[in-house]
């Protein structure tokens, strides 16, 4: 999934893949956000990351820490509204569309 930082991103971060995918599943059927890439942080760390508009962002990203919460531990969550286009190099370290 492309991102160059022209739309919101949302980012959860959980211990273990288990409440990341439930992250993850979450957001994207509680708004209209896109999938972008996840990053296995190290230490059992994961970052799930969702593009789109900044209300969709902020309402998927909330309902995804909740969903996570409830199967693992939330070690973070952010909204970025517009981050600057040289973030999307970093986001797209992992992109899901890659192969």
């Amino acid at each position: 999934m492309d991102y160059r930082g022209n739309e919101a991103l949302g980012l959860v971060e959980t211990l273990g893949m288990v409440p990341a995918i439930q992250a993850a599943d979450t957001m994207l059927k509680a708004a209209d956000v896109e999938l972008v890439s996840y990053e296995n942080v190290g230490s059992t760390l994961v970052t799930v990351m969702v593009k789109g508009d900044v209300a969709a962002v902020k309402s998927a990203v909330e309902a995804g820490v909740e969903a996570a919460k409830k199967v693992g531990k939330v070690t973070a969550c952010n909204v970025m509204p517009r981050p600057i286009p040289p973030i999307g190099n970093i986001v797209m370290a992992h992109d899901i569309d890659a192969e």
